[in-house]
């Protein structure tokens, strides 16, 4: 709803923050670095992944961990929550996608192709498909029903750091080290375009809610805006002083933060 932030840290913990204040609501502790934090789609709970190869699911009222889902051979990189809140989706490591039934904290299966560490996990907007990312520069489309492959995405010429769905669920746009985005029809599997502009890795990249912009953050200390029917740079936003590692946008669309 827009009124808390959460951010996961190099120092074991992931936090939550209160918007309108400023205030930090809660401490939540791994044993490890924490890599990648995500909300529930009713705002109730929050995933986080960790170094310690865990995730860990927290009721955000409380504070409190109802349980962790381990099975994961080394570091989550990568958590997300499924549409309808039921499931997560856990990117390691270990080369492995996990996805998790939340009822139960059993694992449901695992999603077997890449063949380098798993960067980033990101869900279709209709729950159908799962995107995911890795070190072996390929973003990758699976079935979440059948857990098939649907389509190998290749082009990058090393690791994808981030990839992430357009609202409607059509396009994807993946971004990594070679400092370029692509965006690529889901249907089809191919390429649309490419966009070029940052100096360095692209680190984070997401739509805005209403899919006409593409925000994107990279090791530049840029923030730059594109109109996601074109590819131009609407603009560029400047004042981090070090890397951008993630950004998202407010619900509303009017705001980013990174």
């Amino acid at each position: 709803d827009g009124s808390k932030l959460v951010s996961g840290s190099n120092d074991w913990t992931a936090r939550v923050w209160d918007i309108a204040s400023g205030k930090e609501l809660h401490t939540l502790v791994h044993k490890g670095m924490v890599w990648s934090v995500a909300w529930s789609p009713d705002g109730s709970k929050l995933a986080s992944g960790g170094h310690d190869g865990t995730v860990r699911v927290w009721d955000i009222a409380s504070g409190k961990e109802p349980y962790a889902l381990k099975g994961h051979g080394w570091s989550v990189h990568s958590v997300a929550w499924s549409p309808d809140g039921s499931k997560i989706a856990s990117g390691s490591r270990d080369k492995t996608v996990k996805v998790w039934d939340i009822a139960s904290g059993k694992e449901l299966y695992a999603l077997k192709g890449h063949k380098d560490i798993v960067h980033f996990v990101f869900w279709s907007p209709d729950g159908s498909k799962l995107a995911s990312c890795g070190g072996d520069g390929t973003a990758r489309l699976w079935d979440t029903v059948s857990g098939k492959e649907l389509h190998k995405l290749e082009g990058h010429e090393s690791w994808i750091y981030s990839i992430a769905w357009s609202p409607d669920g059509s396009k994807l746009a993946s971004g990594g080290h070679i400092e370029t985005v692509r965006v690529w029809d889901v249907a089809t599997g191919k390429e649309i375009y490419t966009l070029e502009g940052h100096e360095r890795d692209v680190s984070s990249l997401a739509w805005s809610p209403d899919g006409s912009k593409i925000a994107i953050v990279g090791h530049d200390e840029t923030l730059r805006v594109r109109d996601a029917a074109s590819g131009k740079e609407i603009y560029t936003l400047e004042g981090h002083e070090w890397d951008v590692s993630s950004l998202v946008w407010s619900p509303d669309g009017s705001k980013i933060a990174s």
